[in-house]
Parts: C-alpha cells; structure tokens; sequence
C-alpha cells in the first residue's frame, strides 16, 4: 500500500496495490499494521458504512459526528466514482476551514483517511455509484452534524453548477460554516 500525507494535516491518500491476472484483481483493502504505521495511532474501526447513489452529481455533505461520537473514516469508491472532499473544522488548526479532494473510484482503487475534527463530503460523478467506509465512532443521532456543501466561504470547487446537484433535504438547508461553533 501507499500512502501519501494530503496538505492538511492527519489525511492520508492510501493506494492499495492491484495484483491482476486473467481473472482479475486481488488487492488488500486495509491493513491495520500499515493503517496504524502511517497514522501514528492505534485505529479501532467498529463500523461500515455503505451508500448507493442512483444520480450522477449527487451531493453527501458536508458532515460531521461531535464528540463524543466522532467519527474518523476510511473512505473508497467501489462503483462508479466520486470527488472525496475533507474540510478541517478543528479550531486550533492553522488550516481550519481548509480543504483537501481526491478522486476515489473503482478503478483507481484509492482511498481517503479522514481522522476526526473533519467535515467529510463527495459528489458521485457517474449514475449508480457506491461508496463504502469503516468508522471509528458509531453514529449518533445527536451527534449528528452539517454545514451546507457550497458555502461560499469555503470556496470548494466541486465541478459543477448549483442546479445540477442532487441533494437531500438536510444537506440543502445546513447551516454555513461561519455561524455554527465547531465542537473540535
């Protein structure tokens, strides 16, 4: 596997290598040996998440789990693809309200570890995309949390205009990032 420290500080782009044949692949999805060695920390993963999204340009995001339910997250494309986006809310970071993307698909078979104190968001590029993510916090109804996908004060480029994006209800109508208090 490689990994690669992204510019904000705790996510890493992890590319686990393809061993193909006439069959196909075989990869190693995780590691905790190498996951542990490339974060510095011990990572107890006690839940998976999966998501199907029938419409290209569907929006999941920007979320969050507050303690002391937060959540980091091992995310990866497994159909399909996906612009993966991690904004850093932790309030003594000299890169809060900074953001990271990678593009996480199938084929590539890359990766995004998000520890804890991100908000966490991505937009399918292709119909029928799934996403699959180990956890290291369960989810929380009351620990829930989001900020709206296009605040303009995080200036995120997600590649394509307002009125082609699929949302959800909550993520339509979350707050901005200036009006809510990080609890990071």
């Amino acid at each position: 596997m490689q990994f690669e420290h992204l510019t904000l500080s705790g996510i890493i782009l992890i590319t686990p290598k393809r061993f193909k044949d006439s069959r196909g692949f075989f990869m190693e999805t995780f590691r905790q040996d190498l996951f542990e060695h490339a974060t510095g920390q011990p990572t107890p993963f006690v839940q998976d998440n999966h998501s199907y999204s029938a419409a290209p340009h569907t929006v999941r995001g920007l979320h969050y789990q507050s303690p002391p339910h937060a959540q980091g997250k091992l995310v990866r494309c497994v159909r399909g693809a996906i612009l993966d986006i991690a904004v850093d809310m932790r309030t003594n970071s000299p890169t809060y309200g900074q953001h990271v993307k990678a593009e996480l698909s199938a084929e590539n078979a890359a990766q995004l570890w998000i520890p804890p104190g991100f908000l966490h968001g991505f937009i399918t590029k292709f119909a029928d995309t799934e996403v699959a993510y180990k956890c290291t916090g369960y989810y929380d109804k009351d620990c829930d949390g989001n900020i709206v996908w296009d605040d303009p004060d995080l200036n995120i480029n997600w590649g394509i205009t307002k009125d082609k994006v699929v949302l959800s209800a909550k993520d339509r109508d979350a707050p901005r990032f200036r009006d809510f208090s990080s609890p990071f």
